[in-house]
């Protein structure tokens, strides 16, 4: 794969799970960047939504299916299916990566892909056709862990592996603006802000939880984590390819990494 083909890496927010029946624009913007993308063979998904005590897991089933792991949504969102292959190959594969830079990794044959992972591959890539891995958050985890895995598994990237991370950088539920009159909170706005100034200069994000809003915006940081992994797979400033929010305190903000427009 010549160096105009290696494959960006993506933090995308899946805010909530409606967006896999009301998607609008963001999936009409995530349909279009899937069909602009060189060659993808497989997708290394990081997903707020797995997090497992100890080492790295990363899901090694053919055949890995969906949960629908919420509740109180209308049916119509538990028939909704992402029947993509799995790529037990590749899960050895990242494994091995992960392994090699001194992380701990093992695979889990029986896990399937969560909401974080499937909903947003439903609007990338609708086909279900490429196969899918799963990485989890390994509980206790620190920032240079994240972006060390993403580090580890960045030359998957040369070999036609996607590596998206699927979260929000910012995400509280205790503090949503169900009538949606106010628009984004300030102290919303305040923390995506100083990320994004820090992301687009190539600052570290160490001290992500001293930054203003911090405290409001990222209340458990499940949802953030998975930036870090596609930071350190690709790193650079990135490209902005969405930016919306919903119900005041969840923000839609998705970036590419490591390759600013596609060929």
């Amino acid at each position: 794969m010549s160096e105009s083909t290696v494959l960006p890496s993506l933090f995308l927010a899946h805010g909530s799970p409606m967006l896999a029946l009301e998607g609008g624009a963001w999936k009409e913007t995530l349909g279009a960047l899937g069909h602009s993308l060189p060659k993808v063979r497989a997708v290394l998904v990081c997903s707020a939504h797995w997090e497992a005590a100890g080492p790295f897991r990363l899901s090694s089933a053919e055949a890995p299916g969906v949960m629908h792991d919420f509740g109180g949504f209308p049916a119509e969102l538990y028939t909704l299916d992402y029947p993509a292959p799995g790529a037990p190959a590749l899960a050895a594969e990242a494994a091995a990566l992960l392994r090699g830079a001194g992380l701990e990794a093992v695979l889990d044959p029986e896990r399937p892909l969560d909401h974080g992972a499937w909903v947003p591959l439903r609007a990338l890539f609708p086909e279900a056709r490429i196969p899918v891995v799963q990485l989890s958050l390994p509980r206790p985890r620190t920032l240079e862990q994240l972006l060390a895995a993403g580090r580890a598994l960045a030359p998957l990237r040369e070999r036609g592996v996607l590596i998206l991370g699927s979260g929000g950088v910012v995400h509280n539920l205790r503090l949503l603006d169900w009538a949606g009159a106010t628009g984004p909170r300030p102290w919303a706005l305040a923390f995506e802000g100083w990320l994004r100034e820090r992301l687009a200069a190539g600052e570290s994000l160490a001290d992500w939880k001293q930054a203003p809003g911090a405290a409001e915006s990222v209340p458990t940081s499940e949802h953030l984590d998975p930036l870090f992994v596609a930071l350190g797979a690709a790193g650079g400033p990135p490209k902005v390819i969405f930016d919306q929010w919903q119900l005041g305190s969840l923000s839609l903000a998705s970036f590419r990494f490591g390759q600013a427009e596609a060929p």
